[in-house]
């Protein structure tokens, strides 16, 4: 089942249709998040990715402020602006092995404090490297593209680097590393799943 574009779905079918190690996207409407989103030249902006799929309800791992943390697909997706959704997923599901380091690669990180500076080499999480590391840790598998700031802002010009400048005291550290949730839902080792609301 693949859904481009429009489409809209219940959560029990957006349920239904999540494995393991599925990345799921939505749209945060803060301010910090919607310059995110522009300055990726994307809709989206936070990115979690599925721990387990046997309760009641998926769960998705997510680093979001201020602490890394487990949330409910229902509530993950509520968070979501219009309620717009996407789902990807590497070729093939998870072997059982891979869904057990999954799922201690996200308990190591839960808890751990959100890194509003976005560096990728920080001893916090974001949300994009969070998926990243523990996908990577899981699979052996790396997405995103790693890039610094200095080449993610040039290439979109329509970015606020006004905002950028308050939002680091007015310095913008145009050589840190960073990954972002436009990056990872780019990735080409990754197909699309799904792409619309959950109703």
């Amino acid at each position: 089942m693949t859904r481009e574009g429009g489409g809209s779905v219940s959560m029990q079918a957006l349920a239904a249709l999540l494995q393991c190690g599925d990345l799921v996207f939505i749209r945060v409407a803060a301010r910090p998040f919607r310059e995110v989103a522009i300055a990726t030249d994307s809709w989206s902006n936070h990115v979690g990715i599925v721990t387990a799929i046997a309760g009641r309800e998926p769960l998705i791992g997510e680093s979001k402020f201020p602490l890394s943390r487990t949330t409910a697909l229902p509530r993950f997706v509520a968070r979501s602006e219009n309620g717009r959704v996407a789902v990807t997923r590497l070729n093939g599901r998870l072997t059982p092995e891979q869904q057990h380091r999954l799922l201690a690669a996200a308990k190591r990180r839960s808890r751990i404090f959100y890194d509003t500076g976005f560096n990728l080499h920080s001893h916090r999480q974001f949300c994009s490297r969070y998926v990243r590391e523990v996908l990577a840790e899981a699979t052996g598998v790396h997405i995103g593209k790693v890039e610094t700031f200095r080449d993610l802002l040039a290439s979109q010009p329509q970015a606020a680097l006004g905002f950028w400048r308050l939002w680091y005291f007015g310095r913008i550290p145009w050589e840190r590393e960073t990954v972002t949730p436009a990056s990872l839902l780019r990735s080409p080792g990754l197909q699309l799943v799904f792409d619309g609301v959950a109703l």
